[in-house]
């Protein structure tokens, strides 16, 4: 009974240590690996110091010439082209690292590579109005490293039915 219950503590103790975050290489604990390096990209897209304080001024920081778009009244099967335009009015590059719709029939495209501090960059959006009449209103979400990370973008219309 002595030796199985010994041979089920080792177990227990050996699995244990395998799984621990400190014994693995790499493992990120706070945006610092085990080995002491940082992740860029974690602390990029965490604007929280290590102290867990909230950093909201030495960030990027993205601002729209406009956050809706009205494309007024267009007839069922037309696309909808629109250009978001903005500009980096914070202090490090901006990383845009996903734009998205709530449906497939709006395509949203973002610049890959990053937007230094005080330059400009656009969002083209494409709304394909096939099978979409009366009112419409699609939200476009941006992520990026920011402070929130998100920012939403609409195209709002009135869709003409065939």
């Amino acid at each position: 009974m002595m030796n199985k219950l010994f041979s089920i503590c080792l177990l227990v103790f050996i699995f244990g240590a395998c799984t621990s975050d400190q014994a693995r290489p790499g493992k990120m604990i706070q945006g610092i690996k085990s080995d002491g390096t940082t992740s860029n990209a974690d602390i990029i897209r965490n604007p929280i110091t290590l102290g867990g304080e909230l950093d909201t001024i030495n960030v990027a920081k993205i601002q729209f010439e406009e956050m809706k778009h009205d494309f007024g009244t267009v007839k069922e099967g037309d696309i909808v082209d629109h250009v978001f335009k903005f500009k980096n009015t914070g202090k490090i590059p901006l990383i845009i690292s996903d734009a998205r719709s709530t449906c497939g029939c709006t395509v949203p495209k973002w610049p890959k590579e990053p937007i230094e501090p005080g330059e400009s960059g656009t969002i083209p959006v494409k709304f394909d109005t096939k099978s979409k009449p009366k009112n419409q209103s699609k939200e476009i979400t941006i992520t990026a490293n920011t402070y929130p990370k998100e920012t939403k973008l609409y195209v709002v219309g009135f869709v003409t039915p065939k």
